[in-house]
């Protein structure tokens, strides 16, 4: 009996204990920078832009490959698909990785595209950056201005649209974020990044591109969207994925090897889908107002033009409060807090509505008056109707009975 019941004992531990310590590491379930191993790192909500988690990520690296998340929405947002890209030599020889692009070879602007996003071509960097603004490096310039201008970033200087090293060639974790927010934002980048296989028809390559982003296939939800490598920078990674209405994106730089990159992205997404969703906090045209403040300050209103979100810890209740310059602050349990801007709004006070003097009788408006007009008209008219209608019943009463002795008299 004795051997049966460790049997059973060591079974129950067997099946059992593993899933309780699984359960209590996820209640358990921190995040610290020693954990990433990428030298600066990032994670924000892809629809609202806050920062769940960073660890140095306004240190200037190098972006390698991940330079052409930008190179790609600028030639979607500025090039026209159709349109014909004649492939130069340098074009041709551009280093590094290459969708083998053939001198003189004409493909259009949507293939050199996708050669870019997905199989990382130089070449197609570079024939792209050509075709839009004559030369690289006038590209380059044009790219940094309209980068400054969309996504609002201040750390990035690119010199070149593939990510190639040069020393001017730099970014950080944090503007790297806020280029990939803006770009998936935009569907035909969306639909790119998200490919995972494409037959390719080249004057000299013809074969089927595999998306270089590994996370696709790996991560539950991926959505996109670019990697990179070069010996300066190291492993670069951006990764995103959804979750129902929550999407995430995250940030490696200068990882040691390609699995810790894609380990680090791993981790930093785990953790945002564990612990943040996107919730809606106010609705587009909402108005909102400040308490008159303790100086004898009048109230102040606010709206939203737009449907307004925010990353929420899992489960958090929240309040909200109105500054006095319209911020919306958001305030969890958790003592986490977020901030939204409201637009000022111009409504009536007391003071500014009109008064009636108690000696002066009220002007009214012009649409009162012909209201209580029409009404006057109609009530007249009533009156009249009845009184037509009483007469010619009496009238008509009148003849009966007249009728009625004339007929009594002949019999």
């Amino acid at each position: 009996m004795r051997p049966s019941i460790l049997l059973i004992i060591l079974c129950v531990h067997v099946l059992f204990f593993p899933f309780l310590g699984v359960t209590q590491a996820k209640d358990d379930e921190t995040l610290t920078s020693e954990m990433i191993s990428g030298q600066s790192a990032i994670l924000i909500d892809g629809t609202t832009g806050e920062p769940l988690f960073a660890k140095n990520p306004h240190q200037r690296l190098y972006p390698a490959s991940i330079t052409k998340i930008a190179t790609g929405i600028y030639a979607i947002e500025h090039g026209d698909p159709d349109a014909i890209v004649t492939v130069s030599k340098r074009a041709r020889y551009e280093e590094g990785t290459r969708v083998y692009l053939a001198e003189g070879e004409q493909v259009t602007l949507r293939k050199l595209e996708y050669g870019l996003l997905m199989n990382s071509g130089n070449d197609a960097a570079t024939a792209i950056a050509e075709h839009l603004a004559g030369s690289v490096e006038r590209f380059s310039e044009k790219l940094n201005e309209y980068l400054r201008e969309k996504t609002g970033v201040t750390e990035t200087h690119f010199t070149n649209a593939h990510g190639l090293h040069d020393p001017d060639h730099y970014t950080t974790a944090a503007d790297m974020a806020k280029i990939a927010r803006y770009a998936m934002a935009n569907p035909k980048f969306r639909e790119i990044v998200a490919t995972k296989q494409l037959p390719w028809e080249g004057k000299e390559w013809q074969t089927v591109v595999v998306n270089h982003n590994k996370m696709l296939w790996r991560y539950e939800g991926a959505t996109g969207i670019k990697n990179g490598y070069t010996d300066q920078a190291r492993h670069t990674l951006v990764a995103s994925a959804k979750r129902g209405e929550t999407e995430l994106i995250a940030v490696t730089m200068k990882a040691a090897s390609s699995e810790q990159a894609y380990g680090d992205v791993t981790q930093l997404l785990d953790y945002g889908f564990a612990h943040y969703q996107t919730v809606q906090v106010a609705k587009a045209g909402e108005t909102f107002r400040t308490k008159a403040d303790e100086a004898g300050g009048a109230e102040r209103w606010f709206y939203t033009d737009q449907d307004l979100y925010a990353a929420a810890p899992i489960g958090e209740a929240y309040t909200k409060e109105i500054t006095a310059d319209g911020r919306l602050v958001l305030q969890f349990a958790t003592g986490e807090t977020r901030e939204l801007q409201l637009k000022p709004k111009q409504m009536p006070t007391a003071q500014a509505q009109e008064k009636v003097e108690p000696d002066k009788p009220a002007v009214e408006s012009g649409s009162q008056q012909a209201i209580k007009y029409a009404i006057l008209v109609m009530w007249l008219a009533l009156n009249v109707f009845f009184v037509a209608y009483l007469y010619v019943r009496r009238k008509r009463n009148r003849k009966l009975r007249a009728f009625g002795r004339a007929v009594s008299d002949k019999h």
